[in-house]
């Protein structure tokens, strides 16, 4: 009787693992993801991938976005990954001086499309780049996950800037690679991260805080802490993108492997839709509230006039160290080059 019941459980177990879609395993997977700041266009990407997987798991998969950084610092994100802290995150190179130094190379200031699909095109294939790929791994255990590609950047605050010259002076919130192009004209390179943006403005512990137009504006409230916001100068800002650590890949099941690719194209077509429409919502407000300032193309030229230095610098640096900088960088020209006609 015994032996009937044991061979009666078996077949139980082994009939409920059949019925399990193909490559899928019993034990459900949670992957825990954190996301600073709150829900807005940049994290539609990363909640459509969510949407996806999870359906498509039939119940064995779940993706946890944890917004505000509940799981950690956004400053910490890729240390959080690398030691099993959480699964996976939205990183921007800019908040970790030096733990990304092959992908800096898109926050080199005027090198990235200004255009919305092109430069979401660029990063696609900078991510899929052996190089970075490698770099990703070896040092972060880390592979790419979703997009988080942002628009141009511009300036909003409290000091008026129209021409190269009123940056003299200025504490402006960018990143390293692009302040080092301002700092030709007298700016002062502030780093705060997005969530620290509103009481830095509101205190003055900054005059003009950089960010992506005109989403992020709007979803951190700045315009509500400023005077004055700047339109035209389009500057690179930002590299980021949300990765998954290698091991919590390896464990997926292979046909939510093979569906990742697809998701990240309609995260894409996602998050571009949702940039236009904050656009819509978002730059009439500002232009009620604020004196937006057109940046002329002259003004902008003139500003970018120092860039190319300022990439083969970069370059040099990288290269200096054992790493293929100069590939990196004709890798992105020719990309860039490719996309925005």
């Amino acid at each position: 009787m015994r032996t009937r019941i044991q061979i009666g459980l078996l077949g139980l177990v082994l009939a409920a693992f059949m019925a399990l879609p193909q490559g899928a395993t019993a034990a459900k997977q949670v992957w825990n993801f954190n996301m600073f700041g709150g829900k807005r266009a940049v994290t539609k990407g990363i909640e459509v991938v969510k949407d996806i997987m999870e359906k498509e798991s039939n119940g064995q998969f779940e993706l946890n976005i944890q917004y505000g950084s509940a799981l950690g610092s956004a400053k910490q994100t890729p240390d959080g990954i690398k030691i099993g802290a959480y699964e996976a995150g939205q990183m921007c190179v800019g908040y970790y001086p030096g733990k990304f130094p092959l992908l800096s190379v898109m926050e080199l200031p005027f090198l990235a499309p200004r255009s919305l699909p092109a430069r979401a095109a660029v990063e696609r294939e900078v991510l899929a780049h052996p190089a970075i790929v490698k770099e990703m791994a070896d040092r972060w255990n880390i592979r790419y996950l979703a997009p988080a590609f942002l628009p141009a950047y511009e300036f909003m605050g409290n000091r008026r800037i129209e021409t190269a010259a009123d940056m003299k002076g200025v504490k402006m919130r960018i990143s390293g690679l692009n302040a080092t192009a301002l700092q030709n004209f007298g700016a002062v390179p502030t780093m705060v991260t997005a969530p620290e943006g509103y009481q830095a403005l509101d205190r003055g512990t900054i005059d003009m805080f950089g960010f992506p137009w005109s989403y992020a504006f709007g979803a951190y409230k700045l315009f509500e802490v400023s005077k004055y916001a700047t339109e035209g100068l389009g500057m690179s800002g930002f590299m980021c993108f949300q990765g998954v650590s290698i091991d919590a890949y390896n464990r997926l099941p292979n046909h939510l492997k093979q569906i990742i690719p697809d998701a990240q194209i309609k995260a894409t077509d996602a998050m571009i839709a949702a940039y236009n429409t904050a656009d819509e919502k978002w730059i009439p407000i500002f232009k009620k509230r604020l004196e937006v300032v057109e940046i002329k193309p002259s003004v902008r030229a003139q500003i970018a006039a120092g860039a190319s230095k300022i990439w083969t610098d970069w370059a040099k640096k990288q290269d200096d160290a054992g790493r293929p900088g100069t590939e990196i960088l004709n890798f992105v020209k020719a990309a860039t080059a490719k996309y925005e006609r």
